[in-house]
């Protein structure tokens, strides 16, 4: 599916999709934060605008928007090697403001990663979901995501990286 399909899909309600920008990044840790509320963790957003500039280089995104309502949804991810299969990409989250749900933003995000997962050549899309989060999981599933609970995730904050290397040194 081209870039022109998602902006056809989306006409009728005026959105438009398009690769994320610099500009863009209040927008965008606007609904990462809107999402630390949905995921009942609010505080737990430490990114800043600033921060996204300096890291820029290591995460890509795509924005749906309207010239009404300005960026309503993205889509962040990077590229990410897996020793079993190669170049994949790790998409980190799909946000859509709560108010524009349900109106095939998130499909047409989700569409466009595919698209760039296969313009780059990659073996594998990965992402996470919480077990709560049914509307999410059952959209997944709709979409022929494989749900796996056989995994665990291993996670170390800048706290528990300091309290490792003091740990190991």
């Amino acid at each position: 599916m081209t870039m022109n399909t998602d902006h056809e899909v989306l006409q009728s309600t005026g959105f438009t999709i398009r690769e994320g920008r610099e500009e863009d990044f209040p927008s965008l840790l606007a609904l990462i934060k809107e999402l630390a509320e949905y995921e009942r963790s609010p505080d737990a957003v430490t990114n800043t605008v600033e921060q996204m500039e300096q890291e820029k280089n290591h995460f890509r995104c795509f924005v749906a928007e309207s010239p009404e309502y300005g960026i309503v949804g993205m889509a962040l991810y990077f590229f990410a090697y897996f020793t079993w299969v190669g170049k994949s990409i790790y998409l980190e989250d799909i946000i859509v403001s709560r108010e524009f749900r349900n109106r095939k933003i998130g499909a047409a995000l989700m569409r466009r990663v595919m698209q760039e997962a296969r313009d780059e050549n990659c073996k594998r899309v990965r992402w996470q979901v919480l077990n709560w989060n049914e509307p999410a999981i059952s959209f997944y599933r709709k979409c022929g995501a494989e749900i796996n609970s056989d995994w665990l995730n291993c996670t170390f904050d800048e706290k528990g990286i300091a309290l490792f290397n003091e740990m190991m040194s």
